[in-house]
């Protein structure tokens, strides 16, 4: 399924919009461009493609380096281009191209990821970088799935929000960060210009990097959390926002909740189903704690405990595919030497 190119573009791929890129590449690249420092930068989008903004921002970098040397090599990977060119997350039949990088199973898209790390991990890479958009209303923010200092710099370098994971496993950050410090960064909705901008600064900013360093973020320049649950609704319940007939009917504002500490009581919509759980919470450890976050009462959803909620999403096909949002706590930062 993967195309290599060694220092080299394919002719007319910088032209290409998201949706055309399957005009150029017949299907996942993995491109390696040289550089003034050796060890490349791997910088990965369009795993999901109804998510454009970072394959934009690579564009935009690339055309600005267009005939000169790069500060580091490169080596970028791009993803679902059959997705992409329908403007979907992923095509039906096909995997989550961010939920196969355990590379435990025979499909041939766990064959491709295999080769991409076989590859990358010959090519000892300085970091890695997975680009993203999400569906609801987020700040932008950073992931990282190991504490170290590295991790903690290279997220930063994007945001000052940062959240550290280790469920979902199968993710690309995740099986980069036994490479290098690894970091997926979230850059609000599709097509919103800032998202574009902001990554192009993170990677050039990343590009020139001589090294990340390995003392203590400083408590002042990081906001840490940490997920705790993945929330789901359960396969057997219709799902809808505002006025629509179904099982579990969210707030049509639900997203507006996303970063914010709320309290005890707060409803997050309502259901016909009292009889059973509508929404589940599953902890790292594979154990639904729903019943310990959430209470339905005379047919209302609220939360049971004070809880922090991201990616909260108004997409029901998002809902059913992922989930409906991961809840997270607060962590302090390691203190500063």
């Amino acid at each position: 399924m993967l195309s290599i190119y060694d220092d080299q573009l394919p002719e007319g791929l910088l032209d290409c919009p998201a949706q055309r890129l399957h005009e150029v590449l017949p299907g996942p690249a993995l491109i390696h461009l040289s550089g003034r420092r050796a060890a490349p930068l791997f910088i990965s989008v369009l795993l999901h493609g109804n998510e454009p903004t970072g394959w934009e921002a690579v564009r935009a970098l690339l055309s600005s380096h267009a005939g000169g040397t790069l500060p580091r090599a490169l080596s970028l990977f791009i993803g679902n281009v059959a997705a992409a060119r329908e403007g979907r997350r992923h095509l039906d039949g096909q995997p989550d191209y961010n939920r196969i990088w355990k590379v435990n199973g025979a499909r041939a898209e766990h064959a491709m990821v295999r080769e991409v790390l076989e590859v990358m991990r010959a090519r000892a890479p300085f970091a890695s970088i997975d680009i993203h958009n999400n569906t609801g209303r987020n700040p932008h923010y950073a992931c990282i799935n190991r504490l170290d200092a590295r991790f903690q710099h290279l997220a930063t370098l994007f945001s000052r929000t940062v959240v550290y994971f280790l469920k979902p496993d199968s993710v690309l950050s995740m099986a980069f960060a036994g490479l290098c410090p690894s970091v997926t960064v979230e850059c609000g909705k599709p097509g919103e210009p800032y998202g574009a901008a902001h990554a192009l600064e993170f990677l050039k900013a990343a590009l020139n990097l001589a090294e990340l360093p390995q003392h203590s973020v400083a408590a002042h320049d990081i906001d840490l959390f940490h997920t705790v649950a993945v929330v789901k609704v359960p396969v057997h319940l219709s799902v809808g926002f505002g006025a629509a007939e179904s099982d579990v009917v969210l707030a049509g504002d639900i997203d507006e909740l996303n970063f914010r500490e709320l309290p005890a009581g707060t409803r997050l919509g309502w259901t016909s189903r009292p009889d059973c759980d509508a929404l589940q919470a599953w902890s790292e450890d594979g154990v639904d704690l729903g019943t310990r976050y959430f209470a339905c009462r005379e047919g209302e959803i609220r939360t049971r405990t004070p809880l922090m909620p991201s990616m909260l999403t108004l997409d029901a096909q998002i809902i059913r595919e992922d989930c409906l949002c991961y809840l997270m706590e607060r962590l302090d930062a390691p203190a500063a030497p």
